[in-house]
């Protein structure tokens, strides 16, 4: 796991490792039937038979074991079985074929799974190096600030949802995008990967955030528009009846874009329909107040574009920023997860280190809520002790136009 950076599930979570399919555990059954079964058997009065346990041994091989250890497996099952001096147990001859018969499937068995699992690891592999090249991991510092980040994605098995974020250093600064586009899991990486394709390119040639804010709306309404067409051309195609074809796709997204000067003495932001950040500055946690644009995809953004905020910052302050996997997630009995009420004790316990407070967030919002069902996103930058200039002033500045 990658501290101080973009830590997301790994998909060998629960027990079963990343890069092999089959479980550590997995391998004991197998030799530990046969100890067991050979030991007890020998212990005990030679009326009792235990020998057919011995019939297991090698499909539980099959399911851990290639096709060597498997036959060597079958095979010593078979040795012991015929060896008279042994005296394992009384099995006739048609029992031995049996069990003869019953290795040389588990044989073909584990050689039609080595190669099934062969090709699950190479898919596998193929399938993260995509999902960390659309949501790479952060690095520990962009510019003059330091930044965490963690991601959970609601599909188990994947690393990349409907959640997204990213940190880019530009001619204007350092500027970072958190969003969550519509739907969840596989279903909206596509749009993430657009949206951050559009982030990327519009932090080097965008002069403000608004700029990047209609940048990314009209990423999204070309998008819808090309959904719309191709789900008419596939319902005049099939002939569908009781579709709606001029219907035009929704596809939105909420996302708050910030922007550091290169001194992160002052801190830009704008939101669109976005939750809005946290500001931890000594132990208090103030929610920005950020006017609620609005969402990404409607079309309005380059007309009406966001209302921007600018806030002083000051040495030590922590800024968080979460999508609504974590602020709408419930607990038993119904109530949200209060955030800001809950950070002083986990910024105290963890105010040295970005990546271990976002880990505590995680960790404490599982145990309210029993378990997260939809993607989480949190970011964190700190801002350091800077060398020279004025201190920033205490409270927040007023939203500028």
């Amino acid at each position: 796991m990658i501290r101080a950076a973009a830590r997301r599930r790994d998909v060998g979570e629960g027990g079963w490792p990343r890069r092999a399919p089959t479980p550590p555990w997995a391998r004991w059954p197998a030799p530990l039937l046969l100890v067991t079964t050979c030991v007890v058997q020998l212990l005990t009065p030679k009326t009792l038979d235990l020998s057919f346990f011995l019939a297991a041994v090698p499909p539980l091989a099959a399911l851990a074991y290639g096709p060597a250890a498997t036959a060597l497996l079958g095979g010593t099952v078979l040795l012991l079985l015929s060896l008279p001096n042994f005296d394992l147990g009384h099995p006739g001859e048609s029992d031995t074929a049996t069990v003869g018969f019953v290795a040389l499937l588990s044989v073909l068995f584990s050689w039609v799974r080595s190669r099934r699992d062969a090709q699950l690891v190479t898919v596998r592999t193929v399938a993260e190096a995509a999902q960390f090249a659309v949501l790479p991991p952060l690095p520990e510092r962009v510019g003059p600030v330091r930044c965490a980040g963690l991601y959970r994605a609601a599909q188990r098995g994947t690393l990349v949802g409907g959640d997204l974020f990213d940190v880019r250093r530009g001619p204007c600064g350092v500027r970072a995008l958190v969003g969550d586009v519509q739907g969840h899991g596989l279903a909206a990486v596509g749009t993430v990967a657009a949206l951050l394709g559009a982030f990327r390119e519009a932090v080097l040639d965008q002069d403000d955030l608004e700029g990047v804010a209609a940048r990314l709306d009209r990423r999204l309404v070309i998008d819808a528009g090309e959904a719309d067409l191709h789900r008419r051309l596939v319902i005049d195609s099939e002939g569908s009846e009781g579709a709606a074809p001029g219907e035009p796709s929704e596809l939105f997204a909420t996302a708050v874009l910030l922007e550091f000067d290169d001194t992160a003495r002052e801190l830009r932001l704008v939101s669109c329909g976005h939750p809005p950040p946290l500001l931890l500055r000594g132990g208090a946690v103030t929610e920005l107040e950020v006017p609620p644009g609005a969402p990404l995809g409607l079309g309005i953004a380059g007309v009406t574009p966001p209302e921007p905020v600018v806030v002083e910052l000051r040495p030590d302050d922590w800024l968080l920023t979460v999508t609504d996997g974590v602020t709408e997630a419930r607990d038993a009995a119904g109530d949200f997860y209060p955030l800001a009420e809950r950070l002083p004790a986990l910024f105290e316990a963890e105010r040295g280190d970005p990546a271990a407070f976002t880990d505590a967030i995680w960790s404490d919002l599982v145990r309210f809520s029993g378990g997260v069902r939809d993607d989480v996103a949190l970011l964190v930058f700190v801002v350091e002790e800077r060398e020279a200039g004025p201190a920033a002033p205490d409270g927040l500045s007023a939203p500028t136009g």
